[in-house]
Order: C-alpha cells, then structure tokens, then sequence
C-alpha cells in the first residue's frame, strides 16, 4: 500500500502528518508540486516482466504523459535481491541528491521509498505497483530500494543521457527511517 509520511528536517523521530489514501497523498504532494497518480496496465504483463511486455502495457499512459511533458526517452529498469550491485547502488541513492530534469518513476511492481527535502520538511512517499511519482528538477531527495530490492519500474527522461545526480554532501538522508523491506 502507497503511503506518505511527512517529518520536519528537524525532527526524524515524529512524524508530522501520515497517511496510506491515494488520493490524501496525491493531494499533498500536488501542493508542493510533485505529481502522484495511478496508472493501469492495458494487458497483464505476468509475474517476471520483461522490458517489452512492461512498454507496451504501458505505452497508452507514457504517450499521454510525453505529450503533456514532452519527455525523449524512457526505459524499464528491475532490480533483485541478487543484483550483484544492489548495495553499491542503494548507497549512491540513499545520499540527497537533485537533477536537472524531472525524476520520474512509475512502478509495474515492487516498491521503492522517495524522501523529499522540501520547505523545512522531509516527505517520505512509499511507491508501489501502480504508483507513478515526478520528483520535479532541482529538488533535494534520496531514494531508498531497501536492502533487498525487488522491483520494476518505467524510468521517464528529458535527458537523453538519462539519470545525472548532482550530490548536495548533505547527510541528512542518514538521520531518517529507511525502506524495511
């Protein structure tokens, strides 16, 4: 189940408002300009989904999507609890970090934890299988994939070299909850 927990950047140990309601969480982070909507398959797409099955259940809500933002490119990415690389990649992603472009993520399955650092608060948004978030450019967050990773997700680019991280050298990703699962 989707979920937001808003903190301030103070206080990691109380939240300050929770809630698993899509449409609470949608409106939310509406406010702070951040996009979170459902999306829904056209097809099913099977228990180990493969990159082209994904595009094209998928397809009628990216062209809508690309339309609207005038994204260039997108991708499917999984990852495993045996990704040779996971600990290596959930470390680079857990330090705040912004973008140039846009960040989004839609995912077809799994689950993956955004934190926002935004107006004096964090925002940690649990996204899972039908969630698609757009982390606007030049805001401050991390994302955790958990220690065992399992997901697959649809990247969204406005940058054809697709992901470029500018690290901030903050800490403050270290101070709040991470992903348990």
């Amino acid at each position: 189940m989707s979920a937001l927990t808003i903190f301030t950047d103070t206080d990691a140990g109380q939240s300050i408002w929770q809630s698993c309601d899509a449409e609470a969480i949608g409106r939310q982070l509406d406010a702070i300009g951040v996009r979170f909507e459902r999306w829904r398959a056209d097809r099913d797409v099977g228990d180990d989904p493969q990159p082209a099955e994904v595009l094209a259940a998928y397809q009628h809500a990216i062209d809508r999507l690309v339309a609207e933002k005038g994204y260039q490119s997108w991708d499917v990415i999984s990852m495993r609890p045996n990704h040779p690389e996971r600990e290596a990649l959930r470390a680079k992603f857990l330090s705040e970090h912004t973008h140039g472009e846009d960040e989004v993520r839609f995912f077809v399955e799994g689950s993956g934890l955004f934190c926002l650092h935004l107006h004096g608060k964090i925002w940690q948004i649990l996204c899972e299988k039908d969630d698609l978030i757009s982390v606007p450019a030049g805001t401050p967050h991390w994302f955790d994939m958990g220690a065992e990773p399992n997901f697959t997700a649809i990247r969204v680019f406005d940058n054809p070299d697709g992901w470029v991280a500018r690290f901030t050298g903050d800490g403050i990703a270290d101070h709040y909850p991470r992903l348990v699962r």
